[in-house]
C-alpha cells in the first residue's frame, strides 16, 4: 500500500494542489515553517482523520493568506484532504501493475465542513473512523513522541492504547465500551457529591461497576500480554542502536491483585470499599483508565536517569517497536512517516537508526536543506523542495 498522491484545500499553509507521491521513499526538503509537517500531517489526517500534533480539528484550517494568495479562508474555517491509495496484490480487475499482478486505487477523503468532520471512503461516507485502519495503516516518528517517554502517565497509555487498536478492532471496541461505562460512572458519582442524583444510587453503581470490572479486566489481559511482546521487540531494538541492554517495558494495573490473580466479583469487591472516596472526588480513582507503563533497567526506572539524547532514541524506537508489531500481528506493513528524525543525531547513531527501521511499503522524511539526505537517496526516491507551502519536483 502506498498514498499515490495528496491533494489539499485550505489545510494549513499547503497550496490547494494535488501533489504526486508514488515512489517507495518520498523526500521533503525544505527550512522550517515552510510546510515539512503540514504534508505528512495531511497524511497522517487522511490515514485516522485526525492530527499527530493533538489540536482540535479547527486548527488545521488556513487562516491567513500567503504572499501568493492561495489561501482565502478566513470565515468558515473549512478545510480537506484527499488522498489516493494504491492497494497492490489484489485479483480484482483494475490497474496493471507491470507485473501482472492487479491494482486498484482507494480514496480517501476527510474534510471539515461547517464545524463537522466527515470521512469519505471510495465516495461513501464512512460510518466509523475505524474503517480508515484498514486501509491507510501509518506511523509517524515525530518530536512529540517524546511526550510516551517523558510526559504523563495519559500520553504513555494513549501510545500503547494506540499499538494495540491498531492490529485488533476487538480491543479498540472495548476500550470505547469501558469509557463509555466509566463515563456513565464519573457522571453519577458527580451527582451523588452534589445530592443531585435521584433514585437509588447503590443499586446503579452496583450495575455499573459489574460492567465496568468486565470491561476493564478484557483490557488488562490484552495489555499485559501486548506489553510482554513489545517489550520483546523494544529491548534488543535498543540495545543495538543505543548500546544499552535490559530496557523493558513495565505494566502497572491501578486494579493489582497481590496474588497476580483477578476476577470480576474481586474486582467489583475492591470498587465497592472505594466507593465512599470516589464519590468524596467525584470520580472513579481506580481501573484501567490509571494504569502505568513505566521504562525500566533491570527492573529500575530507566527514563529518569536517562540523557536527552537516550530518552529521544527510545521515543524513536517505540515507533520502530510499534510498527514491528503491527507488522508481525497483520502481515501488513505500514507506511512510515518521519519528520526530522535524523536531524539531533550524530553519524553512527542515524547509521544505526536506519539499520533497524522496520519494514514499510512507503516512507515520507523531512530534512532541512543542510542536511546530507542525497546520501540516503536511491535511484527512485522522490525529492520535493518545500517552500511557502508548495511542493516543487527536484530533478534526479
Amino acid at each position: 500500500m502506498i498514498f499515490s498522491s495528496l491533494r489539499t484545500a485550505s489545510f494549513r499553509n499547503l497550496a490547494n494542489a494535488e501533489i504526486f507521491t508514488g515512489a517507495k521513499d518520498v523526500f521533503l526538503v525544505g527550512e522550517n515553517g515552510q510546510g515539512k509537517t503540514n504534508f505528512l500531517e495531511a497524511l497522517y489526517f487522511c490515514a485516522y482523520a485526525s492530527s499527530f500534533r493533538a489540536v482540535r480539528d479547527s486548527e488545521l484550517a488556513c487562516s491567513e493568506l500567503t504572499p501568493h494568495g492561495y489561501f482565502s479562508l478566513n470565515a468558515e474555517k473549512d478545510f480537506s484532504a484527499d488522498v489516493k491509495i494504491v492497494q497492490e496484490k489484489r485479483l480484482v480487475s483494475g490497474f496493471s501493475a507491470g507485473n501482472g499482478e492487479a491494482l486498484i486505487y482507494d480514496e480517501v477523503l476527510v474534510k471539515f465542513e461547517k464545524g463537522k468532520k466527515s470521512v469519505i471512503i471510495n465516495g461513501k461516507r464512512a460510518e466509523d473512523r475505524k474503517e480508515l485502519l484498514s486501509i491507510a495503516p501509518s506511523i509517524v516518528f515525530c518530536h512529540e513522541d517524546m511526550e510516551f517517554v517523558s510526559g504523563s502517565p495519559e500520553r504513555r497509555r494513549w501510545f500503547f492504547d494506540q499499538t494495540l487498536s491498531l492490529y485488533d478492532i476487538v480491543y479498540l471496541d472495548g476500550l470505547r465500551h469501558y469509557r463509555r461505562v466509566l463515563k456513565s460512572r464519573n457522571t453519577v458519582l458527580k451527582e451523588i457529591a452534589a445530592k443531585k442524583f435521584t433514585g437509588s444510587p447503590e443499586s446503579v453503581l452496583d450495575a455499573l461497576d459489574i460492567q465496568l470490572a468486565q470491561s476493564g479486566l478484557e483490557l488488562m489481559e490484552k495489555r499485559e500480554k501486548a506489553v510482554r511482546e513489545f517489550s520483546g521487540l523494544l529491548s534488543p531494538l535498543y540495545e543495538e542502536v543505543c548500546g544499552i541492554s535490559g530496557v523493558t517495558v513495565q505494566y502497572n494495573q491501578s486494579w493489582n491483585s497481590p496474588d497476580g490473580g483477578h476476577s470480576c466479583d474481586d474486582i467489583t469487591g475492591r470498587l465497592r470499599q472505594r466507593r465512599a472516596a470516589d464519590i468524596a472526588a467525584g470520580i472513579s480513582l481506580s481501573g484501567p483508565h490509571r494504569d502505568r507503563y513505566v521504562f525500566t533497567r533491570n527492573d529500575r526506572e530507566f527514563t529518569g536517569k536517562a540523557s536527552t539524547g537516550q530518552r529521544r532514541l527510545l521515543a524513536l524506537l517505540l515507533r520502530t517497536a510499534q510498527a514491528r508489531c503491527f507488522s508481525k500481528e497483520t502481515g501488513q506493513n505500514p507506511v512510515l512517516l518521519l519528520d526530522d528524525v535524523l536531524l539531533e543525531m550524530d553519524g553512527e547513531k542515524r547509521r544505526r537508526f536506519l539499520s533497524v527501521l522496520p519494514a514499510y511499503d512507503q516512507a515520507f522524511y523531512t530534512f532541512l536543506p543542510e542536511e546530507p539526505y542525497q546520501r540516503y537517496q536511491k535511484e527512485d526516491t522522490l525529492v520535493y523542495r518545500i517552500k511557502n507551502g508548495q511542493a516543487v519536483s527536484e530533478p534526479c
